[in-house]
């Protein structure tokens, strides 16, 4: 019994320091006194706390800020040298990392052509040979990163970092993707759908939106879900494969999942590059989509334009089934806005309910190609702001 009260009072103390950290981390409370309105703590409770992640490196304390009367506060921020992390984005056709403070300023970046489908060891290998390069190229030893992230164009199994049968990566299916860093970089690795990581990078940008949907077009598509500030994965991780719902009148389009009539296998940019193909146009990938339209080919245009009207008849039916605040869509293909995005708003407005449309945002990403490093690095450095991740931290310092 005494051990279970001890664990008890342990976990309520990091649960505390957590609280405050992450405040800090969000902008919510940067000072010692908003910490206090934000809280209801005491002024020595939040102060015994503050003090604690100060003298363990976690947060730091700057010059007063300036006021018109009174004492000035000082500012708290999260240390931006002792916790790093690392955002990593694989695609079907790019790997993106970026090495990041805790605050998540980004402290340089790098971008590889790949092919996802050579297999788990090579392209892993490519990104620890990245990682290496960004951390001797910024003076910063290997041993100062405390978390990665990592986003992967399939089905993810979060809490074991395990990719399940993945349509697209070829030789990954069942494959623990934080086993490979395990003997590199001894810290925790987070695995998820590289759309939940958009999801979650675009939401941090835009904290008035609660309940936010993040629709990926590119190769494939893909959505992420946020519901009251929190990531959505389902029972099972499996939360936002859209790409895999049926649209009526096209069951004479065969999709790579076995199934027919599946929106990704009509309107995504590998399914519109083979559309083009077919017209006699040079069209191999989703970026050739884009080159075309740009040019000013009609048949693109047409092609792309009914794209939109294709993914928004399945958005229409998620905003009547999730009501969401905003749509932000991302990928390559969102780079056609005016074309993409103007028809799939159509469709959504016209077949949608009123209520569910009436403050509805639809919005291209504001963070771009970055959503997805982004994203991967928040979450990791959200990890480590966790009360798990802050008893971690607490310990390596005490050593």
């Amino acid at each position: 019994m005494p051990s279970k009260i001890a664990n008890s009072a342990e976990e309520r103390r990091l649960a505390g320091l957590s609280e405050l950290a992450c405040l800090v981390a969000d902008g919510v409370a940067t000072t010692r006194s908003a910490l206090i309105a934000a809280t209801g703590l005491s002024r020595s409770a939040v102060a015994q706390r503050v003090d604690l992640l100060i003298e363990r490196g976690l947060l730091v304390e700057s010059e007063p800020l300036a006021t018109d009367r009174g004492r000035p506060p000082y500012s708290l921020d999260l240390a931006s040298d002792e916790a790093l992390v690392l955002g990593v984005d694989l695609g079907a056709t790019h790997s993106r990392i970026a090495l990041t403070t805790l605050g998540g300023r980004v402290l340089a970046d790098e971008a590889r052509e790949i092919d996802i489908n050579a297999g788990p060891e090579r392209i892993l290998g490519g990104v620890a040979e990245q990682i290496a390069k960004l951390c001797e190229a910024n003076g910063r030893a290997p041993e100062s990163l405390r978390a990665i992230g990592i986003g992967v164009p399939g089905p993810v199994e979060a809490e074991s970092g395990t990719v399940v049968r993945p349509p697209i990566m070829q030789g990954w299916d069942g494959y623990r993707v934080p086993a490979f860093f395990e003997g590199r970089y001894p810290v925790p690795v987070l695995v998820d759908n590289d759309v939940n990581m958009m999801a979650f990078g675009e939401y941090v940008h835009r904290r008035e939106s609660e309940h936010l949907l993040f629709v990926k077009v590119g190769t494939g598509i893909g959505c992420g879900i946020v519901a009251g500030g929190v990531l959505h994965r389902g029972a099972s991780g499996a939360a936002g494969d859209i790409g895999h719902i049926g649209l009526p009148g096209h069951d004479d389009v065969l999709c790579h999942c076995g199934n027919v009539g599946c929106v990704e296998a009509v309107a995504s940019g590998s399914a519109l590059a083979a559309a083009l193909r077919a017209e006699g146009l040079d069209a191999r990938r989703a970026g050739d989509v884009v080159r075309l339209v740009s040019e000013g080919h009609p048949v693109a245009r047409r092609q792309v334009r009914l794209a939109g009207r294709a993914i928004g008849e399945v958005l229409a039916a998620l905003v009547s089934f999730h009501n969401p605040d905003t749509i932000v869509v991302g990928g390559v293909l969102a780079q056609l806005h005016e074309d993409l995005l103007a028809d799939i708003r159509g469709v959504i407005y016209r077949r949608a309910l009123p209520l569910a449309t009436r403050t509805l945002k639809i919005e291209n990403s504001m963070l771009g190609e970055q959503a997805g490093v982004l994203g991967s690095a928040r979450l990791a450095s959200r990890h480590l702001l966790s009360p798990r991740g802050i008893g971690a931290f607490l310990e390596a310092r005490r050593r």
